[in-house]
C-alpha cells in the first residue's frame, strides 16, 4: 500500500479520526505492514500486547479457546482496529487473531503512540475524551444487559 492509502485508511479509524493530517502522516509513516496467509495467526490469546493492528485488507477472526472449546468473538474487516488498549498500556491479548484469507495489517506500536501523546498533548486530551465517551456508553449498555438478565432471573427465583 502507498503512504497516501495508509493515511486514508488511518483517517477512517474512529480512534484516529480527530488527528490532523501531520499526526496521521506520522502514524502512517511509522506503521509496519504485515501480510498474513490464510489461517496464519497474528497473535495468540495470552501473548504480551505491545501494539495495535489495523486491517488494511482481508479479514481477521478473533477467537478464544482451542479445538471444540474454540469460540469466535468477532470478525474484523478492513478499517478495523484490533488491540486498541495495547496502544496505551501493557496488557495481554484477550483472544487469538487469525487471518481467514490473504490479509494485510498495519501495526501501530505503543511507543509511537506514547511519543505522539507526549509531543501533542492536545491529541492526548482528544483521545481521552473519545475513550471516555466509549467507556461510558459501554458501562451504560452493561447496565441495560444487567437489568435484562435480572428480569429473566426473577421468575426462576420465585419457583
Amino acid at each position: 500500500m502507498s503512504l497516501d492509502s495508509d493515511i486514508a485508511l488511518l483517517s477512517r479509524v474512529p480512534l484516529f479520526s480527530e488527528l490532523n493530517s501531520e499526526q496521521v502522516r506520522l502514524l502512517a509513516f511509522s506503521a509496519v505492514h504485515r501480510e498474513l496467509r490464510v489461517d496464519e495467526v497474528l497473535f495468540r490469546e495470552g501473548d504480551d500486547a505491545q501494539s495495535g493492528y489495523i486491517v488494511a485488507s482481508g479479514e481477521i477472526v478473533l477467537s478464544r479457546g482451542e479445538g471444540r472449546a474454540k469460540k469466535t468473538l468477532a470478525t474484523c474487516e478492513p478499517g478495523s482496529l484490533i488491540g486498541e488498549i495495547a496502544l496505551f498500556i501493557a496488557t495481554k491479548r484477550p483472544a487469538t487473531a487469525t487471518a481467514t484469507r490473504l490479509t494485510d495489517v498495519m501495526e501501530i506500536n505503543r511507543a509511537l503512540v506514547t511519543r505522539m501523546l507526549n509531543e501533542y498533548p492536545h491529541v492526548a486530551l482528544r483521545l481521552r475524551a473519545a475513550l471516555t465517551e466509549r467507556l461510558t456508553a459501554t458501562v451504560s449498555e452493561l447496565g441495560r444487559v444487567k437489568q435484562a438478565l435480572n428480569r429473566i432471573d426473577r421468575p426462576r427465583a420465585g419457583r
